[in-house]
């Protein structure tokens, strides 16, 4: 069996808010919307002239304060990458699709669009940040490049690093490390920030296969099966699991592969005033429990 359990569950669950009263819908009353949202999303080429127009940007030191309270509200993501002598750093652009991202929350940096999901704690002093021993689940790569993208993260955003934020608005990010590598990340409002709080946390385990499901707009869909699980504080399962039911929203950030049964920990977000056409809740993932691929061919 292709079985990986990625985290031990007690680590998982340390610090996690609990999901308000009531937990999670249940996966057949979820509002609509399609699986098919849940394809690969295409590859699209990194503009010839993005790292131009990131070098345009005036950047300054931001102070331990106003950093504190920028980095959190802003999901990071990876637009250059250059060394001390102006040269790009191939080696942490090999994911032109999926560029690598940086988000801060509650004084841990996780790193994601890595081979494994990566996460240190971090601290502000002065000018600059410093990055404690990264640890990251512990997933193979069929991709060499992929596989070797930890190992170079590793090695640049670990230790003491340079912090500048563009003047202004503080929307990008630069990052200058130990051996003088230049670092520019662009930004976009985190799930908490642009839904006005923090989101309840619930464990879903998605079935390896999608089903046919009834839409009034969507011939022929197919809806991820899903069902929430419960832990202790111990990070054993409470209680039996309900069935699978037909998941009509869509969980942010997470691409769902048949043949895969998934355990997610997700953050499930109210939505203040919805379209008429669109769900009241929102669910974005925050990690990769548990992946199962037993049922591939």
């Amino acid at each position: 069996m292709k079985r990986l359990l990625l985290l031990a569950l007690p680590a998982l669950l340390a610090g996690c808010p609990k999901p308000p009263d009531g937990g999670a819908p249940t996966p057949a009353s979820t509002p609509a919307a399609s699986t098919e949202t849940a394809k690969p999303e295409p590859v699209s080429e990194q503009k010839p002239g993005a790292a131009d127009t990131v070098a345009k940007v005036e950047f300054g030191s931001p102070g331990t304060i106003r950093a504190a309270g920028a980095l959190p509200k802003f999901r990071w993501t990876l637009a250059s990458a250059v060394d001390a002598k102006g040269q790009p750093v191939d080696a942490l652009l090999v994911r032109p699709d999926r560029p690598l991202t940086l988000e801060f929350k509650q004084g841990k940096l996780a790193i994601g669009n890595t081979c494994n999901r990566m996460l240190g704690a971090y601290s502000l002093r002065g000018n600059g940040m410093t990055v404690g021993e990264l640890a990251s689940t512990l997933m193979a790569c069929p991709d060499p490049k992929l596989m070797a993208l930890d190992r170079e993260v590793g090695k640049r955003l670990q230790g003491k690093l340079g912090l500048r934020l563009s003047k202004g608005d503080a929307r990008q990010l630069e990052l200058t490390t130990a051996s003088g590598d230049v670092l520019v990340f662009t930004s976009e409002e985190t799930a908490q920030t642009k839904y006005g709080g923090a989101g309840g946390r619930v464990f879903l385990e998605v079935a390896a296969q999608t089903a046919p499901c009834s839409h009034p707009l969507i011939p022929n869909m197919q809806c991820l099966q899903v069902r929430e699980l419960k832990y202790d504080d111990k990070g054993l399962k409470a209680g039996t699991p309900g069935p699978f039911g037909n998941f009509y929203s869509t969980i942010e950030g997470y691409t769902h592969q048949p043949g895969v049964r998934n355990v997610l920990r997700v953050d499930r977000y109210t939505v203040k005033m919805p379209p008429a056409d669109a769900p009241s809740q929102v669910f974005v993932l925050d990690m990769v429990v548990e992946s199962d691929a037993s049922a591939k061919p």
